[in-house]
């Protein structure tokens, strides 16, 4: 049954791709869409016998290179790819580091929360998303796809405001890179990010060897911002599994004074 599942998921998204979308000349009219069969095994660089077989169910147990050159071929999305290696009964590994971009609809979400300030952040703690709210309550500095929170935690860069979650967040983020280390200990950047982090950092080495685990939650903080005063802030976190990031909502009790405080600076953004 596997083998024609794995067989079927393979014909059903070779048929959803244009040949367009990959360069190839439409040529005369198909007699089925999609791309041919030659056409997938030439893009994953295996024999046309070898993928014909696969797809009519007859082939081996197809091994992970095998399936990770199969996924970069037909373009699987990362929820797409764990499903194929599902069906092939082989545990898909992680990719080869942090996804760093946002997909759109978190985006749009994002932007959709007047009175929520939002982030996303991958898996190294990069800043991936910011709404406009979210720059006034934690600094204007943001900026998606440079910022780097534990980076701004642990060495001080940019512009951060006295909070009560301070100390926590430090256990927090170094429990999740030590997590990233084990997923994506291959990718330079993260690489990169923890040497700076233990050259500049005694907190963060120490943390680093407790070997700490924390899980995404719920938490109340108070936030002394230099202009809006102290502000009593809830804290949550979504999580976005198929591309190892997290969103952030920081909101306030409705009615109150926070509440309102927020509300108000909504409307001006």
């Amino acid at each position: 049954m596997a083998r024609q599942e794995l067989a079927r998921f393979l014909r059903d998204r070779r048929a959803s791709l244009s040949p367009q979308e990959f360069g190839l000349p439409a040529g005369a009219p198909r007699r089925t869409p999609g791309l041919r069969r030659e056409e997938v095994a030439e893009l994953a660089h295996m024999s046309v016998d070898y993928y014909t077989r696969l797809e009519q169910a007859r082939g081996p147990r197809p091994s992970p290179r095998i399936l990770e050159a199969l996924a970069a071929a037909l373009r699987l999305a990362p929820a797409e790819r764990g499903h194929l290696f599902r069906l092939a009964g082989s545990a898909a590994p992680p990719g080869a580091g942090p996804v760093r971009r946002v997909r759109p609809h978190v985006a749009q979400m994002l932007e959709r929360l007047p009175e929520t300030a939002a982030i996303v952040t991958d898996a190294s703690y990069g800043l991936v998303a910011v709404n406009p709210l979210a720059r006034i309550l934690l600094g204007g500095d943001l900026v998606a796809g440079t910022t780097n929170l534990a980076r701004r935690r642990f060495l001080g860069e940019g512009r951060t405001y006295e909070s009560s979650g301070a100390q926590e967040f430090g256990h927090i983020a170094a429990a999740r890179l030590r997590r990233a280390a084990g997923r994506y200990p291959h990718d330079p950047r993260l690489s990169s990010l923890l040497r700076e982090l233990r050259a500049g950092s005694e907190e963060f080495r120490q943390l680093w060897e407790m070997h700490t685990v924390h899980a995404p939650g719920h938490r109340t903080k108070r936030l002394d911002h230099p202009v809006l005063g102290r502000l009593r802030l809830n804290c949550d976190v979504l999580l976005v599994p198929e591309d190892d990031q997290e969103v952030v909502l920081i909101t306030a009790d409705p009615g109150s004074p926070s509440a309102r405080t927020l509300r108000q600076v909504a409307a001006t953004v």
